[in-house]
């Protein structure tokens, strides 16, 4: 709970002041005043006829009619910001914090937001689209319902109350907030245009948690206690009255301070709380006016890309993004970036669509050839299209992700959480666990090596047939069969983080303690492997468990849970699966496999075995040369065997 919530109980501390937040003459007493409309007037005339201004008259107004000192903005100077795709355009002041509004989205709260991707997905808590760019004016402009942006927002805000309270009331707020200018398509009866935070979403939750007002100031009703003001409270009033709101609270919190005069810790505390009200009114500001984008063309296309990007700096002073939430808005970016590069392919729009998720996909899944009903096929779409080597979509990957040479290990945090979108229904724990085991590592090289594409695998005839393609070297093929696999594994707790009781599971033998990537990467490189992953496939789509290998067949083990399996499979990648015969007969290449392994086997022997007959000579100190036809056969079959392997074999590398 914020300070400002909190009457002092000693009564040795000093009263609180309200500060004075007047820029000009301080010589007489200061005393808050929301001023009179009339005073708004030259500095809406001069914002709207700016040439670097570019919002709407609605907006400058807003802008005015927020102001502490609207006089100072009759000619405030506009600042330029760089951002990576061009420049903001920025002006500053002192505004009422009742008449910005905390930022609309609520994705860093990855542990209630339900995205469309989601099939299971409830509209209730459901993740707000993407802001769009308008055609003209720096401004973000939102499709959602407005009670679906209300939601959003006052969960959000309830949330940032609980988790960073900022220290306000004794004093001001002095680090500034950054607000943007917002449009609403369907804002119902509520305004359909306000100011919304993009940087100090803390800083504005803590200034306005300790405002109560009766509850028939912002919704009719015939309820008498006052209740704590929020976001959708303010966002429900005409601008007018949402200012007369304001007014309304700063006169009553001088009421309070002049009326209680005497020295008892009752009034002192009175006065001490209205102090605390009326110095988190105001909050310095920086209201974004503007947008210079490096390619002209683009208009305010890129607009919303500017903007989002400042939301890897949101609280950054106190509480940063989690690696999570950043791994999503670097996500994002990446995709738009993508997207207005050009580098999404002939169905760019589909393509960003299902990536995003935050939309219904089905159609989107359609235009693919995918089944939008399969959440591990849009995944394992996510991984193919962010894996694909080509040098300007790593290029636009290794910007956004501040990296000067792209790994494949930067790609799998925006991977992830893109990829889990899928399955944002999920409960909490059991989506914490899935996001553990997948941020250890969910790639491997191959994927960014070779060229692979996405394939409606969508029944089990279809897994079938990408299993027998993959046995018979299809590299595309054994990569998405992989993909498919991790992804269905991961996702329903039998594929886990490394770590715990693995090595107990399995009798105390060593497990590989990889990524899940590597150990699929590792079981994917056996025949046994593949079996198991293609079932696993089929069986876990139809709510099934997954069947281990045994004695050349599959077999189920209804005592199995996911640990158990996570275990065995973790110890198959490392020692294999012991086969005893195959389900299949073996591919030719398998074969030959078998036969270059034996064949170095026997060379290992052969070299061991005449470092034991020259240990033995030395030990019985025999000195005397064997005769040479003793010898010349082994000489010859050495030199043969050289010749041979020459043959079959690249030139050694210089």
């Amino acid at each position: 709970m914020s300070t400002i919530d909190t009457p002092d109980d000693h009564d040795d501390i000093d009263g609180i002041e309200v500060i004075d937040i007047r820029s000009g003459d301080r010589s007489t007493p200061f005393e808050h005043r929301v001023e009179p409309v009339s005073k708004t007037t030259k500095a809406i005339k001069f914002l709207d006829s700016h040439p670097d201004v570019q919002i709407s008259p609605a907006a400058v107004r807003r802008i005015a009619f927020g102001a502490v000192e609207p006089g100072l903005l009759e000619d405030v100077r506009l600042e330029r910001h760089r951002v990576e795709t061009g420049w903001l355009s920025v002006i500053s002041y002192r505004a009422y914090t009742p008449l910005l509004s905390p930022a609309i989205e609520n994705d860093r709260l990855l542990d209630e937001a339900h995205y469309a991707a989601d099939p299971d997905t409830s509209d209730h808590q459901r993740v707000l689209a993407m802001p769009t760019a308008h055609d003209t004016n720096a401004t973000l402009v939102y499709a959602d319902a407005m009670d679906d942006l209300l939601t959003a927002i006052d969960r959000a805000s309830k949330r940032v109350r609980e988790n960073n309270p900022q220290e306000v009331g004794r004093r001001i707020v002095e680090r500034p907030l950054t607000a943007v200018p917002s449009t609403f398509l369907n804002p119902g009866l509520h305004p359909d245009d306000d100011l919304n935070i993009v940087d100090g979403n803390s800083r504005w939750a803590s200034c306005t948690a300790g405002i109560k007002v009766p509850a028939s100031s912002i919704n009719p009703t015939t309820a008498k206690d006052p209740v704590q003001l929020l976001p959708s409270h303010l966002m429900r009033l005409p601008l007018t009255e949402r200012r007369d709101l304001v007014r309304d609270i700063v006169k009553n919190a001088h009421r309070d301070i002049n009326a209680a005069t005497g020295a008892s810790k009752a009034s002192r505390a009175k006065r001490d709380q209205a102090a605390k009200l009326l110095n988190a009114m105001t909050v310095p500001v920086q209201v974004i006016v503007g947008y210079t984008d490096d390619h002209p063309d683009m208009g305010m296309r890129r607009f919303p890309v500017a903007v989002r990007s400042l939301l890897m700096r949101m609280n950054i002073g106190v509480k940063p993004f989690d690696a999570s939430s950043q791994n999503g808005v670097t996500a994002e970016e990446i995709v738009t970036a993508l997207f207005d590069a050009g580098e999404l392919g002939d169905d760019a729009q589909a393509v960003m669509d299902v990536l995003l998720g935050r939309t219904d996909i089905t159609d989107a899944m359609k235009t693919l050839g995918l089944n939008p009903a399969l959440r591990d096929l849009r995944f394992t779409f996510v991984v193919q299209q962010l894996t694909r080597k080509e040098p300007r979509l790593n290029a636009i990957m290794a910007a956004k992700l501040d990296k000067r040479r792209l790994q494949v290990s930067h790609r799998s945090g925006p991977i992830v959480e893109l990829g889990l979108r899928s399955y944002s229904s999920l409960p909490k724990e059991t989506m914490a666990s899935v996001r553990t085991a997948l941020d250890t590592g969910c790639l491997w090289q191959a994927l960014v090596d070779h060229e692979w594409t996405i394939e409606n695998i969508d029944n089990d005839q279809a897994v079938d047939d990408l299993l027998e393609r993959a046995d018979n070297d299809d590299i595309s093929a054994r990569l998405l069969l992989g993909v498919i696999a991790m992804v269905t594994l991961g996702t329903s707790g039998y594929l886990l983080a490394p770590g715990g009781s693995a090595e107990q599971i399995v009798g105390g033998i060593k497990v590989m303690r990889t990524g899940v990537g590597t150990v699929i990467k590792t079981v994917l490189d056996k025949k046994e492997g593949r079996q198991v992953l293609a079932d696993a496939i089929k069986r876990i789509r139809a709510n099934l468990r997954p069947r281990w290998w045994v004695d050349g067949h599959l077999v189920e083990r209804d005592d199995w849970k996911g640990s158990d399996f996570n275990a065995h499979l973790r110890l198959a990648a490392n020692h294999g699966f012991n086969p005893k015969g195959y389900q299949n007969d073996p591919t030719d290449t398998e074969l030959e496999d078998e036969a270059l392994t034996a064949f170095q086997a026997s060379v290992a022997t052969a070299a061991t075995n005449l470092d034991d007959l020259i240990a033995m000579r030395r030990k019985n100190g025999t000195t005397n040369q064997l005769p040479w036809p003793l010898v010349e056969p082994s000489f010859k079959q050495l030199n043969y065997m050289d010749k041979d392997l020459a043959r079959i074999s690249e030139g050694e590398p210089r």
